[in-house]
């Protein structure tokens, strides 16, 4: 019987697959770090508030990406380039999900239409990364290479997730709350798409690389359009839905150091 930790036991005992892995995972962090850095530079004035919030997501963002490349530097491998058909945050630009790289390179103020999209693209996103966090810390909080990389970046997850919901209804009792939700529901159906497409992609590397029979390869992919199924069904309302978060200002301090992963 395939399991999750099963699977990745197997991509985190092969160099080849954990490589790919960790690039990929390096990659999105760090173009997400980028992403944040730009939009706390653009915050309109009337938002201001949020800067030093943005900022720390974007720290964050930063130090998962430098611990994912430490992972890799601990055992003597070098990141690869990832392929374009894995590249999750640019596929969901491609759908127009979230704020234009075009956009964010502009010296220009961002509108406070541009916030909401951005914090209704990142409650989406973030609850994807913080189920991905808490499996994955679920099964290997003990690993002795991994643990303590993924307990701190899921706790980190928890608090951008915290963040968004917090953000999102101040701005709902503002006036935006049709907005918001339009948004979200834009931002999920078309994530839900991003994240089946990348999850295939990615099989379909490691099975190359770890050389799985076809058998289990469908039998993986059949996993991955199964939970597409039920997401498209209606699992996708899990990442529209707002409430209060028990974590209250989740970003209101200085952005958390990761010792031992410069």
């Amino acid at each position: 019987m395939l399991s999750a930790r099963g699977v990745f036991q197997e991509i985190l005992d092969n160099d080849d697959s954990f490589r790919l892995f960790c690039s990929i995972a390096a990659s999105g962090e760090s173009q997400g770090g980028w992403e944040n850095a730009r939009i706390a530079a653009l915050v309109p004035e009337r938002e201001r508030a949020m800067t030093a919030k943005i900022a720390r997501h974007g720290a964050d963002e930063d130090k998962h990406g430098r611990i994912f490349r430490a992972l890799l530097r601990k055992r003597g491998l070098e990141p690869v380039d990832v392929p374009p058909e894995t590249d999750y945050t640019m596929l969901l630009e491609r759908r127009g999900i979230g704020l234009a790289h075009d956009k964010l390179r502009r010296d220009e103020p961002l509108t406070e239409r541009d916030i909401v999209g951005y914090l209704a693209h990142s409650r989406v996103t973030e609850q994807r990364a913080s189920e991905q966090m808490r499996l994955l810390r679920r099964h290997f909080a003990d690993h002795p290479d991994i643990g303590r990389a993924v307990s701190m970046i899921s706790d980190d997850e928890d608090n951008h997730l915290a963040y968004c919901h917090e953000e999102l209804l101040r701005l709902a009792a503002a006036g935006y709350g049709r907005m918001i939700q339009a948004l979200l529901r834009e931002s999920a159906r078309a994530e839900i798409r991003v994240y089946r497409e990348v999850s295939l992609a990615v099989m379909s590397h490691m099975g190359r690389l770890l050389g799985w029979p076809s058998a289990k390869s469908a039998l993986l992919a059949a996993g991955v359009h199964g939970m597409y199924g039920y997401e498209a069904a209606g699992g996708w309302r899990r990442m529209v839905s707002l409430r209060m978060p028990e974590r209250r200002d989740a970003l209101g301090g200085p952005a958390t150091t990761a010792p031992g992963f410069a």
